[in-house]
């Protein structure tokens, strides 16, 4: 059982390496490649949701990486690429949005979810202890 949970981690690990299939979608500057590397591992795809573009399968994820690719081969600077993004498709684009006021659901439900969950789970953990 260790072994298939260590062959699934390393697989799960090695999938980044197989998003971008075609070799044409790198950047022939290594310089430039590193910078949209690390872009687009601070994207979020928009139809695997919790995954990075860097690593989705997806088609918009691979239109979304060549997309990103393009402008810092035009020469953007990162918050241009950032901020052209969110005006597209919204803070949700970006794995860590940033903590403003029109992000503050994103941040904090989570923690309402948790609160929530631990007071529903109250009562019948003290019921348990007073039948024991």
């Amino acid at each position: 059982m260790k072994k298939l949970l260590l062959v699934a981690a390393l697989w799960l690990l090695a999938l980044p390496a197989f998003a971008i299939t075609n070799p044409n979608e790198r950047l022939s500057d290594p310089v430039q490649e590193a910078r949209a590397l690390a872009i687009t591992q601070q994207l979020r795809c928009v139809v695997c949701q919790n995954e990075s573009i860097e690593a989705s399968h997806a088609d918009i994820a691979k239109d979304l990486r060549a997309l990103v690719r393009k402008q810092v081969a035009e020469g953007k600077k990162d918050a241009e690429i950032y901020d052209f993004l969110r005006a597209r498709y919204g803070d949700y684009i970006m794995l860590n949005p940033p903590m403003a006021p029109r992000t503050y659901m994103l941040w904090l439900m989570p923690v309402i979810i948790f609160a929530v969950g631990v007071a529903m789970a109250l009562p019948s953990l003290r019921k348990r202890r007073r039948h024991k």
